[in-house]
């Protein structure tokens, strides 16, 4: 009777789907059968799962939803840390035991299918907030910047620099050689903290003025602007670009997609975009040495996620209220 109870509990786990949009309120938990992986798949055991603050506006139904549409129940993406504990045909059995990363469209869960060629095999001892960003955070920081072409000793503003990705932009555009690093955010504990990544100098994007602290700080203009906020945020940061500036847009936070009038480009500026999909899709090459790049930032400690918070899965809706009020410094993890 023991062995047959256990089976039956090894046959089922949890995961967070939500049926219709709305307020965090709508994520359900729910018991589902185990899934078995399909060839080419692993079954990632989580350890650790990071939230992405672009499933709260999917999950409002915002206009980004429909960038990603999606039947319901719809699942919420994330970046999982955990061991593989099976893998389906045509993948290599012995991924097994081992402990990896990858960022997944299904990802808040006990057990969790993923695609075994993008599993990010983890150095021994890495922290799991790190390891969280090594799949994707990471890379789209490590992307935009070289997306704006930085140079050793060029002044590169970012904003939302208390993010997830944002302070992991800060502490990069160092690693890369940047002179001197603005950071915005908005409130003073979230400057304090992109100081603590590295930003040399913090404005509060919130003031009205913050274009003009922008400029108080470097005369002569930035070189690189990194903007996930769009809206008015990217519109006025034209306005602090140096000639042949470069303001590199990977977001929309604000929920505004925006526009940029080409008039004023012709002031010798630069707008580009990046997507790490359609990076990966471009040149997979140059994106796979890109995350051995960023794997030995993080062995020699050059690159730390900081954790705001460790929750549990079934506290799923308290992460998503707090992604939403924009009080996090770094990423939130849900732990199952």
């Amino acid at each position: 009777m023991q062995s047959t109870a256990q089976s039956a509990v090894q046959r089922t786990t949890r995961r967070i789907r939500y049926h219709s949009y709305g307020g965090p309120e709508v994520l359900t938990l729910e018991d589902v059968p185990v899934p078995v992986p399909a060839a080419g798949q692993a079954l990632i055991r989580a350890e650790a799962i990071g939230a992405n603050f672009v499933d709260t506006q999917l999950r409002r139904g915002m206009a980004q939803a429909e960038l990603y549409p999606r039947p319901f129940p719809r699942p919420l993406t994330g970046d999982v840390v955990g061991t593989v504990e099976a893998v389906g045909p045509d993948a290599d059995p012995a991924l097994i035991g081992r402990r990896v990363a990858t960022a997944s469209e299904d990802a808040f869960g006990d057990l969790v299918l993923a695609d075994a060629r993008r599993l990010v095999p983890l150095p021994d001892g890495l922290d799991a907030g790190t390891a969280s960003a090594l799949p994707m955070a990471a890379p789209v920081a490590l992307g935009v910047l070289r997306a704006g072409r930085v140079a050793p000793g060029e002044t590169v503003l970012v904003h939302s620099a208390a993010g997830a990705i944002g302070h992991l932009v800060v502490q990069l555009a160092k690693v890369l050689g940047a002179g001197t690093v603005i950071a915005t955010a908005s409130t003073a504990a979230k400057l304090d903290f992109a100081r603590t990544q590295g930003a040399d100098v913090g404005v509060d994007y919130t003031d009205e003025d913050w274009p003009e602290q922008v400029r108080a700080a470097t005369p002569g203009g930035v070189d690189v602007v990194l903007d996930a906020a769009g809206g008015d945020i990217l519109r006025r940061s034209l306005d602090v670009l140096a000639p042949y500036g470069r303001l590199v847009a990977y977001g929309a936070a604000s929920g505004e997609l925006g526009s940029v009038p080409v008039t004023d480009l012709f002031a010798l500026k630069t707008v580009t975009g990046f997507s790490l999909l359609a990076a990966q899709a471009a040149d997979a090459e140059r994106a796979a040495k890109e995350l051995d790049e960023l794997i030995a930032y993080a062995e020699q400690g050059l690159l730390r996620a900081a954790v705001h918070a460790r929750l549990p899965l079934t506290e799923t809706a308290e992460v998503h209220r707090l992604l939403e009020s924009r009080a996090q410094m770094g990423r939130i993890l849900v732990v199952p």
